[in-house]
């Protein structure tokens, strides 16, 4: 899991499909899942990449892809929104929702 080196914008239109993670520091469903998500970025290596941001430092982010409630994860694939789930996940499921894009 890394922080974007791209601009967003730019991370999001690669032909990788790239899941983005909004959160905030201070929710505790979102603290839950940073393990979930370091488990799937490790079982799915190059096939996905896995980006965090945070809503309170990405207001425009958050804004624009209308984030009303975190941790809410949006799968892109060519700049477009592929799935979106908002809520802790359990790794099993969220491998499950996540597979038939990679």
């Amino acid at each position: 899991m890394n922080k974007p080196q791209l601009p967003f914008n730019e991370l999001i239109k690669s032909g990788q499909p790239v899941l983005v993670d909004f959160y905030a520091d201070w929710c505790g469903p979102c603290k839950m899942m940073a393990p979930t998500l370091k488990q799937l970025a490790d079982r799915s290596g190059d096939k996905l990449k896995i980006v965090k941001i945070d809503i309170d430092r990405s207001r425009a982010a958050a804004d624009k892809f209308q984030i009303r409630s975190v941790p809410t994860l949006i799968l892109f694939k060519d700049g477009k929104i592929i799935w979106r789930q908002s809520g802790a996940q359990p790794l099993h499921k969220l491998e499950a929702d996540v597979k038939p894009y990679l």
